[in-house]
């Protein structure tokens, strides 16, 4: 076996894989040169600055606390909720990460995230109320936009079951509650493997995460504008990104017109059309495919070298 990834390591990689997010001119979404009305770039930086030591010691708390902790740390560096999504997807993926012990001769890479993904899977089904406590609270700190009300487990309310099980009452609306009710089905089985195949392909960074984006965009429609525009908008902002991917996408011409036409279309004054659970989900995928080694190469990594 080798040793889990120290914390130093997670932490770093979970403020890279935001910031690479960030700034990654993904359609409908804050990037260099386009901020929104109420939310700047820096705004987005300053998050992905401050949660990095929270994440970084996921293992040696409670899941329902690093959430809650990295929600309050954000909201000292900013009132804009930029990072809520981002947070609940990459606290479980860096207490996995601090917890899970790579097989030795294992290669970084899908074998990685595949053991990942089975710690992942015990990292949320040991959940508890207290942790789903600690996330309300956490949610409710950042206020997002367009979360309306439900009879059972209502956010404004404190919640009687797990945090595994909230999430599951929540996974038909929500595309960040799916991700726990699936054991990150979209993160490890869509988004993660497209990264890989555009940066195996030759695609810089930011080429790779727009496409990873717009792959994931393209087959499952966004549930922040479904909540805020409704399911038609979100389905037809998905046709869009199909659009794009089959016009070339990020390697051509006439893909990236269409990615700038798509950009442009998504943008008004309230930022309805934002794919925000997309890009949230994005970034858990770049995360990912740091942990496995990513940025190094495809061969070598962040692993510890064996025991």
């Amino acid at each position: 076996m080798t040793a889990p990834l120290p914390a130093s390591d997670i932490a770093a990689a979970a403020q890279l894989a935001c910031l690479l997010e960030v700034t990654a001119p993904k359609p409908g979404n804050v990037a260099p040169g386009r901020p929104f009305s109420d939310t700047s770039l820096e705004d987005f930086l300053a998050s992905a600055a401050a949660i990095g030591t929270p994440l970084g010691g996921a293992g040696t708390r409670p899941l329902g606390e690093t959430i809650h902790l990295a929600a309050s740390v954000t909201r000292r560096w900013t009132s804009a909720n930029t990072n809520l999504g981002i947070v609940l997807l990459l606290a479980p993926l860096a207490r996995a990460a601090a917890c899970h012990e790579m097989t030795r001769g294992a290669v970084p890479g899908a074998e990685y995230r595949a053991e990942l993904r089975t710690t992942l899977g015990r990292v949320l089904a040991a959940t508890t109320v207290a942790d789903a406590r600690e996330a309300y609270a956490a949610i409710r700190l950042a206020a997002p936009g367009g979360l309306g009300t439900v009879p059972s487990q209502d956010i404004a309310a404190e919640p009687t079951v797990t945090l595994l099980e909230a999430m599951r009452l929540a996974a038909g609306r929500d595309g960040i509650a799916r991700e726990y009710a699936t054991d990150f089905q979209a993160t490890f089985e869509v988004a993660a493997p497209a990264l890989v195949a555009a940066r195996g392909a030759g695609l810089a960074w930011s080429d790779a995460i727009v496409e990873t984006f717009l792959r994931l965009l393209a087959v499952h429609p966004d549930t922040h504008i479904a909540r805020r525009g409704g399911t038609g908008l979100a389905d037809e902002v998905s046709r869009q990104a199909r659009v794009a991917i089959g016009a070339g996408g990020v390697r051509s011409a006439a893909g990236r017109e269409a990615i700038a036409r798509m950009d442009a279309a998504l943008r008004d004054a309230r930022n309805v059309a934002n794919p925000g659970t997309t890009a949230d989900l994005t970034a858990a995928a770049i995360f990912v495919v740091l942990l496995g080694g990513g940025w190094q190469s495809r061969s070598g990594g962040l692993h510890a070298a064996p025991r």
